[in-house]
């Protein structure tokens, strides 16, 4: 009961509070209130509600006296009589017994089987088997797909995406949304990620160029099953459909134009010699291709081009900017903290203290969190003042940067290190030159091979020879200590034998 006046006294703080302004005077009060009077209000229950001037006066007046306490209801929680459990288990018995029992059977049976007690409501019935989940299980019969095509342009649009080549290293996707009854394309984009960005872009530009549908036919992805994407078509007035999982017969339309593009627009981008630079590039060779020939091309199923049979219905409804605007702003819900605060991904931001405890709406532009508007039950409630900013774009708001062009360094490594080991010129030692055993070809073996590294200067003295020593001019030649000890050695083991 204590949220429920907390809920109320909102409310009617939402309603009056820009009218109870004292720097206001009595005529522009005046004009605040009739304008509340005359339009419908989304009451704290759900249902629309509408107010009267002498009620809302009632309400700016508490307010002034009292603050935010004074439009608060009085607390009427009295015992009251309640259905008893035993009817409504017995209800939802019934129910389960007969799924295709309705609330208003069931009543009546209770109200025959009990005479003596007051049976409940369908109304109440029906509240109840909502609260215990309680639906219609009714066995689903296999469905019978005919073919269908909407009467006019613009009553149906199918949206979905389109898996397309490699731009700039990174794989591209299409999003691409065909009107039902002309079967053109109202709104396509190319880009590098398939998100909801990307989707709101490609459906924003179909809206500006070709009008409002009534309906919105979509699959179950998460781009599409998306909370920005509900928003925008709730602001628009558009219905949104999401095909049933399992069953993608719906957007068969729209694979057989996906189809199209690949046969005549991805096998041609492909056969260009100098391919595709990047993804604007390819956006525009896209939309010349849509514009100049798919929507010129008379369609086998309509016998009328896409463009020609789309502008053949009545001009559609265009809208405005700022409701264009108004529908691609993102939302989000947070709990206003005691001390008057919300969080936003890291961000901090003050609201108006009557908010405190209250769910609201924060209504932002994805990349500028900075500046965010509260709202509360539909209704305006001020901006969020930030307190702590660290994240300026919302964690989902990736603008498309394209991968810069690699520059090769033209280090070469290896060629760095054989002109150092030349420079030294150094070369492997030879333990065959030590013990002075020759292969039988008068070569020493890999270990011990006097093949030289290229660049050193072992060869360029002709007086040093195969012993390791150093020949005389006279052709004696110089034994090293060593070679000479081991010479020794092995002749006296000789002449022992």
């Amino acid at each position: 009961m204590d949220d429920r006046r907390h809920a109320i006294a909102l409310f009617r703080y939402s309603l009056v509070r820009e009218a109870a302004d004292p720097a206001l005077s009595t005529r522009q009060r005046g004009v605040l209130v009739r304008a509340l009077a005359d339009r419908d209000h989304l009451g704290p229950d759900g249902r629309r509600v509408r107010i009267g001037r002498n009620t809302l006066d009632r309400w700016i007046r508490a307010w002034r006296a009292g603050g935010f306490e004074a439009l608060l209801p009085a607390d009427r929680s009295t015992a009251q009589l309640r259905t008893p459990v035993e009817l409504l288990e017995l209800a939802a018995e019934l129910k389960r017994e007969a799924p295709m029992r309705t609330s208003a059977q069931i009543a009546e049976i209770l109200g025959a089987t009990h005479p003596d007690i007051q049976a409940p409501s369908p109304a109440t019935i029906r509240r109840y088997f909502r609260r215990i989940g309680l639906h219609l299980g009714v066995e689903e019969r296999p469905r019978v797909f005919g073919r269908f095509e909407a009467a006019q342009p613009n009553l149906l649009w199918t949206g979905d995406a389109l898996h397309g080549p490699a731009v700039d290293g990174r794989k591209s996707y299409l999003f691409a949304f065909i009107d039902d009854h002309s079967r053109c394309l109202v709104g396509y984009r190319w880009g590098l990620a398939e998100d909801t960005l990307r989707l709101e872009a490609a459906l924003r530009a179909g809206l500006a160029a070709r009008g409002i549908p009534a309906a919105l036919y979509v699959d179950n992805g998460s781009a599409f099953a998306s909370k920005q994407l509900e928003r925008a078509c709730a602001v628009l007035g558009i219905r949104l459909i999401h095909s049933r999982p399992g069953q993608p017969a719906g957007r068969g339309k729209i694979e057989r134009v996906f189809r199209t593009v690949r046969e005549q627009f991805l096998v041609e981008l492909e056969a260009r010699p100098q391919g595709c630079a990047d993804l604007a590039e390819l956006g525009r060779l896209f939309a010349a291709w849509v514009e100049g020939v798919y929507h010129r091309r008379t369609h086998t199923e309509t016998g009328q081009p896409p463009l020609e049979r789309f502008l053949a219905g009545e001009p559609p409804k265009l809208p405005t900017p700022a409701e264009l605007r108004e529908a691609f702003l993102w939302a989000e819900r947070r709990q206003v903290t005691k001390t008057a605060q919300v969080h936003l991904h890291g961000n901090r931001y003050s609201v108006d203290p009557a908010l405190v405890g209250a769910s609201v709406e924060l209504i932002f532009d994805p990349f500028d969190l900075a500046r965010i508007e509260v709202r509360y039950q539909g209704r305006a409630m001020g901006t969020a003042t930030p307190s702590v900013l660290g994240r300026h774009v919302h964690p989902a708001a990736k603008p498309e940067i394209p991968t810069p062009p690699h520059t090769p360094t033209g280090i070469d490594y290896l060629g760095l290190v054989e002109q150092r080991l030349a420079a030294e010129g150094r070369q492997r030692i030879s333990y065959a030159l030590l013990t002075g055993d020759p292969q039988p070809d008068g070569r020493t073996d890999h270990l011990g091979s006097q093949a030289e590294l290229p660049g050193s200067n072992t060869t360029a003295d002709p007086h040093r020879d195969r012993s390791g020593g150093h020949a005389d001019g006279d052709g004696t030649s110089t034994i090293p200590p060593a070679a000479a000890t081991n010479q020794t050695a092995t002749s006296n083991d000789k002449e022992s034998r």
